[in-house]
């Protein structure tokens, strides 16, 4: 059973990597997806597994007196499962969006019952309060802010009573997650270039998306003016620094991912000459070739494997950026759809260091929540 489901989460993957052009809005209430029901069932499955698993747990906390330790079911009454905060949000946002693009899938009873039973407002007020306190303002910045948003904005822009019910219960915990990434973005004054959580770029995507999605002009405007800041000025890439150890992002890729964003598309195509030159010419150095997972029980190393995710998104989302024909969007695509066969091999690999957050970057990949704005 394991090695069937391994090899149908690489079947139809193509459908979404062979697209060209800029993405089109979306003209239909639900967004386009390229799984196959097994995908579904099979990525569904292993958060369904994840998110009421306690242990083991990765905490992060900061303890400062004897009253500080609780269990994690208890600090995190929605948001305790799959290892670590984050990788509990981004699972709870999968479960959302298969059930948005897939609601008649055979899994999707359950997906609800979940959904239900995490997603309340005396639970999600307990998470809400702990942002609220003030040694807490830093915690999971900003890759876990930026996963909360991602989940807001999905409930937020898909026209469904449940999804309505969810969104209000997810509102304290939106409202302080907001609060905190508007009080830190002025106050940063350069960004973190990265392939682990704290990249800057990443986030500021996700807080893009979300800003325009729900129309936080404050949000969005902060977002832009960090991006501008930081990157705009960026040229010639040092491609040869990547990847490091155990990356799970391209910082490169994702500071480009994040300009298609901010920019115009005769601005963007101007910037990426300067950014990454030698793409005009069909090389982009090791950012090319997907990475192996040497040891897929090794919780660091098989970060390798959403690397190859990742690297696949951020081609696709700069690719769709480019004027058709243009050849440099024609080597990003064929280089994700590469990257995507290598990265969606390890979701499923019988161990929790990788299952417990891989389906996530998937289901992003395969669809496309990034090209449109996250619709």
């Amino acid at each position: 059973m394991r090695t069937r489901l391994r090899r149908c989460l690489l079947v139809p993957f193509v459908v979404l990597l062979a697209a060209t052009g800029r993405a089109e809005e979306p003209t239909m209430p639900r967004p386009a997806s390229s799984l196959s029901p097994q995908q579904v069932e099979a990525f569904a499955a292993l958060a369904l597994a994840g998110i009421p698993r306690e242990y083991p747990n990765k905490t992060g906390h900061v303890y400062l007196d004897d009253s500080s330790p609780r269990p994690p079911r208890e600090a995190h009454p929605v948001f305790f499962g799959c290892f670590d905060w984050h990788s509990a949000v981004h699972g709870h946002w999968m479960l959302v969006r298969l059930l948005r693009l897939h609601p008649d899938a055979a899994i999707a009873p359950r997906i609800v019952e979940l959904l239900d039973h995490q997603l309340t407002p005396d639970k999600l007020e307990v998470e809400a309060a702990w942002f609220r306190r003030p040694e807490n303002k830093s915690w999971e910045r900003t890759y876990g802010w930026a996963w909360l948003l991602r989940l807001a904005q999905e409930l937020r822009t898909w026209e469904d009573p449940r999804a309505a019910r969810w969104a209000k219960a997810l509102q304290p915990l939106e409202g302080e997650i907001v609060r905190l990434a508007k009080g830190f973005l002025p106050a940063s004054r350069w960004p973190l270039r990265s392939g682990l959580h704290i990249d800057s770029a990443f986030a500021l995507s996700f807080f893009l998306d979300y800003a325009r999605a729900v129309g936080d002009a404050e949000l969005e405007r902060l977002a832009v003016e960090r991006a501008r800041a930081w990157y705009l000025a960026d040229r010639d890439y040092p491609l040869r620094y990547e990847p490091s150890g155990f990356d799970f992002f391209s910082s490169g890729l994702n500071e480009a991912d994040l300009m298609r964003r901010v920019l115009d598309a005769k601005a963007f195509s101007t910037w990426l000459d300067g950014f990454f030159p030698s793409l005009a010419s069909g090389a982009l150095g090791p950012l090319l070739e997907p990475v192996e997972v040497p040891d897929v029980t090794d919780g660091h190393l098989v970060h390798l494997a959403g690397l190859d995710l990742t690297r696949a998104w951020t081609m696709n989302g700069i690719a769709a950026a480019l004027p058709d024909g243009d050849p440099r969007a024609a080597t990003l695509r064929a280089s994700a759809k590469r990257h995507a066969e290598h990265g969606l091999a390890y979701v499923s690999s019988g161990h929790y260091e990788g299952e417990h957050w891989l389906a996530t970057f998937a289901v992003y990949l395969l669809t496309d929540a990034g090209a449109r704005g996250g619709v």
